[in-house]
């Protein structure tokens, strides 16, 4: 069982920057993909960012590409998500996600995390 922890969420204005956090407990982490998704109020989960095992490989969202930026540590078990030029669309509840592949990240990961809330002010 892996168990990820959020952090990093809050209230940003306009054009600012987050950088979101997601610690893993397992310490098989270097062999999953890991990803970011994000839920809106009435709105369903969607994918936002993903990257593969070495970190070698990511895919975005068309509406973050350009703005966000996910990348990992395995020495650390973390997972990043950097998010500039945020717009008040971009809040959300975000969860972290794993997956034994980039496959099936997008569509069904193993794992979720708890969530963290992005609350972006116009």
């Amino acid at each position: 069982q892996v168990q990820l922890v959020e952090s990093g969420g809050g209230l940003v204005q306009a054009g600012g920057s987050l950088r979101l956090s997601c610690a893993a407990s397992e310490g098989t982490f270097r062999s999953y993909a890991m990803g970011w998704f994000r839920q809106a109020p009435g709105k369903e989960r969607e994918f936002v960012a993903g990257i593969n095992w070495s970190g070698g490989r990511t895919n975005y969202a068309d509406s973050v590409k350009g703005r966000f930026t996910i990348s990992r540590d395995n020495a650390k078990n973390t997972v990043y998500l950097q998010m500039n030029g945020l717009k008040p669309e971009d809040t959300a509840v975000y969860y972290c996600a794993a997956a034994q592949a980039m496959g099936t990240l997008m569509y069904s990961p193993d794992y979720w995390g708890q969530g963290t809330q992005v609350t972006v002010s116009s």
